[in-house]
């Protein structure tokens, strides 16, 4: 890939930011908020998270310096341990991706099917517009990316522009609002909770929010594809994150206040309620036009990042070497046209994505572990590249033990109270692994790597 073609440090800091900002901040904090006894146990949750996520993101800055590669979030756990885990892990991550992507689709259709169809009342009629314009989103966002790397990096920043706008919006009911639900925000129960109740609270919140924060970790798939990488890959996960925590604890912080901390853990559609404080009767049109437009970037960036897992496993020998193949333009035509068919398919049985989700979440704590943990392997299977100008973190290993820590206590606090699911997140990585042992047998003998 010529330097003409690579991505910026402009560009790559959007990836982040869009990355993790999805719908998630438009609806969690309610979930937060619930799950929260009072206010300060809310807003710890979201700062905890904060700092998380900055741990998180430093330590993957430093494993996308040493380990500059296209596909870096299965190289990684292929490089430090070994390949079945890279390839058992990054499947289940596909599926929950593709199906994120898919259920961000529909939701994306729900919005604007409101403003292209009001009063239409046939519920089996507005479904299938849902599913039409979903499908259509994954379809346009396809053939972008076919287009080769500039053009969707291009289209991803403008998107991301204006996820970021919708957010300063939904921000500037604070500098109208007259203050008076403020005194209602911070009411709280005459009955103060047991330190176990905080740290369940605590748990549980952190859950939602560690969701919400997720998804910078993929970052380190576009590896040699950024210009300059040991020097902006650190960088441009840096200030993605830096922007995330100011953006998450300013909104959270607009939320409480304007619409009150008890009002929020009942509040379904909290942009919305944000939006009215502006917009008046016109809020629900402008506002879904707006979360439309931040759910197409969602889509744009999973179609972004996830062929590149494929292509590192193809690399990998684990997929066939078509999944390398590229168009004129740079695209990776096979693994797109599968991530994408993959995601259109799903749309189809969107009613199933929450039970999805719930267990993949799980396995995302799995990996997050396991994928920051390498950073002490590849440490010292790298040092020859110590002092040679690659981004190495400070406070280490401190930085990537809070991280690892905070994740262990989310994937615990589910194992809790969603064991069940838990349960069978750890069976279908268990199935992944035995897959991986079954093709790699399968081959013949001169062609196995291990």
């Amino acid at each position: 890939m010529t330097p003409k073609n690579k991505l910026g440090l402009f560009d790559f800091t959007m990836i982040v930011v869009s990355l993790v900002i999805g719908m998630g901040i438009f609806r969690t904090p309610a979930n937060v908020a619930a799950a929260s006894p009072t206010p300060m146990i809310f807003f710890i949750a979201w700062l905890g998270g904060g700092i998380v996520a900055l741990c998180g993101a430093l330590t993957y800055a430093e494993i996308g310096s040493r380990l500059p590669v296209m596909g870096g979030y299965y190289k990684v756990f292929s490089y430090a341990y070994h390949p079945s885990i890279a390839f058992a892990i990054n499947c289940i991550i596909l599926v929950s991706n593709a199906a994120s992507g898919a259920a961000v689709a529909l939701v994306g259709g729900e919005y604007i099917t409101g403003v292209i169809m009001p009063g239409v009342k046939d519920v089996s009629y507005v479904q299938a517009v849902h599913i039409g314009i979903a499908l259509a989103a994954i379809l346009i966002f396809y053939g972008v990316n076919m287009m080769g790397l500039r053009l969707s990096a291009k289209t991803q920043t403008v998107l991301t522009i204006i996820k970021i706008s919708l957010i300063l919006l939904l921000i500037t009911p604070l500098f109208f609002d007259s203050g008076d639900t403020s005194s209602v925000s911070l009411t709280t129960s005459s009955l103060a909770p047991g330190f176990k109740e905080y740290i369940k609270a605590f748990g549980i919140g952190l859950v939602a929010v560690s969701f919400t924060y997720g998804g910078y970790q993929q970052t380190i798939n576009f590896g040699s594809e950024v210009g300059k990488p040991n020097r902006n890959i650190p960088r441009g996960i840096f200030m993605g994150i830096f922007i995330i925590i100011t953006l998450y604890l300013t909104i959270n912080y607009a939320y409480v206040h304007v619409i009150g901390f008890e009002e929020l853990k009942t509040s379904k559609n909290i942009a919305a309620i944000m939006a009215s404080k502006i917009f008046g009767i016109n809020a629900e049109r402008i506002l879904s036009v707006l979360l439309f437009l931040s759910v197409l970037a969602y889509i744009n960036v999973l179609l972004l990042s996830n062929p590149r897992v494929m292509y590192a496993m193809s690399e990998d020998k684990i997929l066939p070497d078509v999944f390398q193949k590229r168009n004129k333009r740079g695209a990776l035509t096979l693994a797109l046209s599968v991530f994408a068919g993959l995601a259109a398919v799903i749309v189809f049985w969107a009613k199933e994505f929450d039970t999805l989700l719930s267990f993949t979440i799980f396995l995302d704590c799995f990996g997050m572990v396991l994928s920051a943990g390498s950073i002490f392997i590849i440490r010292k299977r790298t040092a020859h590249l110590n002092g040679s100008g690659i981004y190495s973190m400070k406070l280490y290993p401190l930085l990537p033990l809070i991280f690892m820590a905070a994740y262990s206590f989310v994937a615990i606090s589910l194992l809790i109270n969603e064991t069940k699911l838990s349960l069978i997140g750890l069976g279908v990585l268990a199935g992944f692994i035995g897959l991986y042992f079954i093709v790699k047998n399968i081959k013949p003998a001169e062609k196995q790597n291990d």
